[in-house]
């Protein structure tokens, strides 16, 4: 088996989660279960950042100790992984051992190759950011992240040498050593490093710190910056620090690691990220993933504005999958895209209950009622005449793979269910219930091709909604373990339908 790490960006926990970072979590999701259906072994990583100062900022402002307060939001971010059904193998927090462990040892490697010196810095600092600007790097005087205006600060920091790592940076990213996905990222980063990388500070006084974070080797009176210590968490939770024989496995021997950030954060993955691992002699990420926000009604996610969606409640209202399927399918992969629960219950009523639902439904029913609940499946009764199944299926698996890789998930999945409604068509067309005394042939020859569309589609749709895919082939009796079709026994008992319509 090949080897595939992904992880997804670690939030900040000074508020629950909301529905853009559900996105994040379900698309990377997609790409794990995809790789592990490919027969990859995959390792799966997601987690929380709790050593920013807006978490600290975010407790005292709710009157509650910084700890306790952690706690209670890193737990609401496990129990959204659960609610998603995301099939991560590890939740690294960033206050745990072995974090802490990782976080200093990367710091010694980077100071001992002497990419590490101190000096006083007077500069503009964004707390939303967790980093410092420039006039240059403002729009109008304020973060062109969060639209306020940086505090300045003025004290002696802890820098790191980036400047030095600006050619090696660029060559990799160039020669696509590190991709970056899509295309249109990669040119603006590049166009960002071509402008002059700066040294930047990497920590800060443990005053201003509040006294949270995970302090300097050999400096008790400085902790390290945010980003220095939270970029670790990709190495730290597959044994940097603490076992070295995981560590070579899943990242110095591996040539496919893949982080799935956010556009806001690339800057810190695509050019910080790499010069710190370069520093300390370690391998790079193979690529880096950059998907955009969600709008709600057309407007950024925000608290001032009041439409900020807790993913919990929608799931608990509409079920993980409809959720996951509306995400995946409307919002586009590598773009902003816009979130209501309008076009959510159009989606649901038309592409999952008439669509999908209604497939499954009225193929199971005619074996059930007709072939008294089973089927033989025999390639030779698939129709490779006029519709060419086989083909149209190949098709659509190959769109499938190619727009996956492409990180174009949403293409992905459309084009899953152009295929179930060329499905639909092809039932329509050859009217199996009347084909049933008027051609028993025939119908075998029908239901044998819907079913041979269903099963594929199945494992088409298993990445993007994996307990639909189950109920598929649970309705259908098939075995996931099985390496053909050929010969199989299908059993149909009666079902209830996939997804009842909304009213």
């Amino acid at each position: 088996m090949e080897k595939f790490y992904i992880t997804t960006a670690i939030p900040y926990v000074n508020a629950k989660p909301h529905v853009g970072f559900a996105l994040e979590l379900i698309q990377t999701d997609v790409l794990a279960r995809y790789h592990r259906v490919l027969g990859d072994e995959v390792f799966f990583l997601t987690g929380t950042d709790e050593d920013a100062l807006k978490n600290v900022q975010a407790a005292e402002k709710a009157g509650r100790e910084v700890k306790d307060f952690i706690d209670e939001h890193a737990e609401e971010f496990k129990n959204l992984a659960k609610v998603l059904n995301i099939s991560n193998d590890d939740f690294i927090r960033t206050t745990e051992h072995k974090h802490i462990v990782g976080s200093q040892k990367l710091w010694r490697a980077c100071d001992k190759s002497g990419d590490i010196y101190k000096k006083k810095y007077k500069g503009l600092y964004c707390v939303g950011c967790e980093t410092f600007y420039t006039p240059k790097d403002l729009v109008d005087g304020l973060c062109p992240e969060h639209k306020t205006k940086p505090e300045e600060v003025e004290e002696e920091n802890y820098f790191f040498r980036l400047s030095k790592y600006q050619k090696k940076i660029l060559e990799f990213i160039e020669s696509d050593k590190l991709k970056i996905t899509p295309e249109f990222r990669k040119k603006e980063t590049v166009t960002f490093i071509k402008q002059g990388l700066e040294d930047f500070s990497i920590s800060r006084s443990r005053e201003r710190a509040r006294n949270w974070g995970i302090p300097v080797p050999g400096d008790n009176g400085q902790i390290i910056y945010v980003w220095f210590d939270a970029l670790t968490n990709y190495i730290n939770a597959i044994g940097y620090g603490d076992d070295e024989k995981l560590f070579n496995k899943w990242w110095q021997t591996n040539n496919r690691i893949v982080h799935l950030i956010g556009k806001g954060i690339t800057r810190f993955h695509a050019i910080y990220w790499p010069a710190m691992l370069l520093s300390a002699g370690l391998n790079l990420p193979s690529e880096i993933i950059i998907h955009g926000y969600v709008t709600v009604n057309g407007e950024k996610i925000s608290k001032s504005l009041g439409n900020i969606i807790d993913p919990v409640s929608v799931v608990k209202k509409y079920g993980v999958d409809p959720f996951r399927y509306y995400i995946l399918r409307e919002i586009p992969s590598d773009e902003d895209g816009d979130f209501s629960t309008e076009k959510l219950e159009a989606r649901y009523n038309g592409d999952l209950a008439n669509n999908l639902g209604n497939l499954i439904s009225r193929v199971a029913k005619l074996i059930e009622t007709k072939l008294e609940g089973e089927l033989n499946f025999e390639g030779r009764f698939v129709d490779k005449e006029g519709y060419k199944i086989e083909e149209t299926v190949a098709d659509s698996i190959k769109n499938y793979r190619k727009n996956i890789e492409a990180f174009r998930l949403h293409e992905a999945i459309g084009g899953v269910w152009a295929l179930l409604t060329f499905a639909n068509g092809y039932i329509d067309d050859k009217k199996p219930w009347a084909e049933v005394s008027d051609d028993p042939d025939h119908f075998v020859k029908t239901i044998t091709s819907l079913v041979y569309i269903i099963i594929n589609a199945g494992w088409l749709i298993e990445p993007f909604m994996p307990e639909t895919a189950d109920n598929i082939f649970k309705a259908f009796g098939f075995d996931k373990k099985i390496k053909s079709l050929a010969g199989y026994k299908f059993t149909v008992a009666k079902i209830e339908p996939l997804f009842p319509r909304l009213k």
